[in-house]
């Protein structure tokens, strides 16, 4: 486990206003309680309530991705009315402590999804 800081700085900020994703022709997701993480060079990411997405939208995906800042990321299927779209969304279960705000949180692939409007 690292520890954020000066050469690799990590913070988490809600994100102030409406943020909605969509999938095919349909609103997935919609909260007005994201949060934005941004982290060292990277781009800014949106990570979205999970209560905030819709039922049966999300489906387990085997594939796992380990950061050493934050830890280990499930990754999901997206459901909505087309084809299923492979690990197109990801939440870290247990995060670290450094990023536990993200905890109960989903971010999704901006380029695996329709839009992500914020």
């Amino acid at each position: 486990m690292k520890e954020p800081g000066p050469a690799h700085p990590i913070t988490i900020t809600p994100h102030p206003g409406l943020v909605r994703v969509r999938l095919d022709g349909r609103v997935v997701a919609e909260t007005r309680r994201a949060l934005d993480l941004s982290e060292a060079g990277y781009d800014a990411v949106l990570y979205i309530p999970r209560e905030d997405v819709a039922a049966g939208v999300l489906v387990p995906n085997p594939r796992r991705t380990y950061c050493p800042y934050k830890g280990e990321a499930a990754s999901f299927d997206l459901l909505a009315d087309g084809a299923p779209r492979a690990a197109a969304a990801w939440s870290y279960e247990n995060p670290y402590p450094a990023v536990a705000r993200i905890r109960g949180h989903v971010a999704f692939y901006p380029d695996r999804v329709d839009a992500i409007e914020a």
